[in-house]
């Protein structure tokens, strides 16, 4: 190892996401970490992000975060590492980050550094060629093998890279790493990896900081936190005066994934958290120990996402305060269900209801017998192929709420529902069509490393 110790600063879960707490940001600034590293994507979006090629977070977060990250670690002269790029890491939102970076630069003024980036995009005919010299794409999470139908939905494939072009882009020199899609524990693990730390410390530590302060008590998003590992323990710190890091919080947040073959895939092992030590070191601080990682043998398996368009998508609102129309809000549901069915016999669409208050909870649950809600939230949905279908069985699935007919009601006097005026078109349905991995001889293969030199005082 070329230090003994490497401590690296994380301040936000999700770069972007919502922006970062500046405060306990510079509070850890100013303890001169090794590294500055953050994830900014996640699959926790669903698939329309990915599918629409659109970012989840608002650029002006998003260029924020990355601000401050620019601003320490190019003032200290130490390494930023950015994973999954725009939420997806598209092969756009990689290209839209290293714009921002330049942008950033040039506005500080910065002298010269180097950049470094890689896409993660997968064109279908590669996975399609693999198919078909009868290599299988394997399904994760109780999927079964991809299949062409599947392949064939499918609009946009990321794979999510492990710390192999990390690392291949901090040994070329990088300064700043703009990643694609990516797994959150390679971004800190690479750092660990490269400085030479096992790899199990190098692992458990990017689990446990890839979420910033949602490993610390009492609970607060988007305050900056410090890892600290040796070659024996990891230590997170928290740095905003309002928190701290307990065995309690840190285990119950590096545990609540701990089953997900995720990071068996990405991370090209799987993490074993089972005989963990979790000890308070000091005020802010807990020590972790016992952390091991198994290596998977044979060929690397890279975990791949992907998203296909299910069709255009309306929504609208309606709101239920009568006690008889909510003690029967099931019949008035199968009632306009029935109204677009009626309409629309034989074509293709889907709706559903999100009915909030029922029971004292959301959902479409058993029928209700009795309940003490005295309003409901009803938010109906509909998709088609076509944004005139789903617009008009959005109107009627939710102005028949209106008109449901109900047994022992005379006249309007007994109608309770109040309904929008008109529905409003929302972002196209997707679906995840993949969450698979491909086998792959070189882990390289699918992230090609490209670096840049970034002078933000040239004209």
């Amino acid at each position: 190892m070329s230090k003994e110790t490497l401590r690296i600063h994380c301040s936000n879960g999700h770069l972007g996401f919502a922006p970062t707490k500046e405060e306990s940001f510079w509070i850890g600034a100013k303890t001169l970490p090794d590294y500055y590293c953050c994830d900014s994507g996640s699959d926790d979006i669903g698939p329309v992000p990915l599918g629409t090629n659109k970012c989840a977070s608002h650029p002006n977060h998003q260029k924020h975060d990355l601000e401050l990250m620019l601003l320490a670690s190019r003032e200290q002269g130490v390494p930023m590492i950015i994973g999954s790029s725009g939420d997806t890491g598209s092969n756009e939102k990689v290209d839209m980050y290293v714009g921002f970076i330049k942008e950033i630069a040039k506005k500080h003024k910065m002298k010269n550094f180097k950049l470094a980036y890689f896409y993660s995009e997968v064109d279908k005919e590669y996975i399609r060629a693999k198919m078909e010299a009868g290599e299988a794409i394997e399904g994760l999470d109780g999927r079964t093998n991809l299949t062409f139908e599947e392949l064939d939905e499918t609009d946009r494939i990321v794979a999510v890279a492990g710390v192999h072009p990390f690392i291949k882009a901090l040994e070329m020199g990088a300064d700043v790493i703009i990643g694609g899609r990516s797994s959150d524990v390679a971004v800190f693990a690479s750092a660990c990896i490269h400085e030479g730390f096992p790899e199990n410390i190098a692992y458990y530590c990017g689990k446990v900081l890839e979420c910033s302060s949602f490993c610390c008590e009492p609970y607060g998003a988007k305050e900056t936190i410090i890892g600290t590992v040796t070659k024996d323990d990891v230590k997170v710190t928290a740095m905003s005066p309002y928190q701290r890091a307990t065995p309690a919080s840190v285990a119950g947040h590096a545990m609540y994934e701990r089953t997900n073959p995720y990071y068996e895939y990405v991370a090209g092992g799987m993490m074993d958290m089972s005989e963990c030590v979790y000890e308070q070191y000091d005020e802010k601080t807990c020590r972790i120990t016992g952390a091991k990682f198994v290596p998977i043998e044979g060929r690397v398996k890279v975990k791949l996402e992907g998203s296909g368009k299910v069709g255009e998508r309306y929504l609208g609102m309606a709101a239920v305060r009568d006690p008889y129309t909510i003690q029967h809000i099931d019949e008035v549901i199968d009632w306009a269900k029935s109204q677009v069915e009626e309409r629309f016999a034989g074509q293709k669409y889907e709706l559903s209801y999100r009915i909030f208050g029922k029971n004292g909870v959301m959902g479409e649950l058993e029928p209700i017998k009795e309940t003490k809600s005295h309003e409901l939230m009803i938010i109906v949905e509909g998709v088609a192929p076509t944004e005139e279908v789903a617009e008009e069985v959005t109107l009627i699935g939710m102005r028949q709420i209106f008109y449901a007919r109900l047994p022992e009601v005379k006249g309007t006097a007994g109608t309770a529902a109040f309904v929008l005026d008109e529905v409003i078109e929302i972002s196209p349905a997707y679906k995840w069509t993949l969450d698979h991995t491909v086998p792959v001889d070189d882990p390289l293969e699918l992230f090609p490393v490209t670096m840049i030199e970034v002078n933000g005082e040239e004209e």
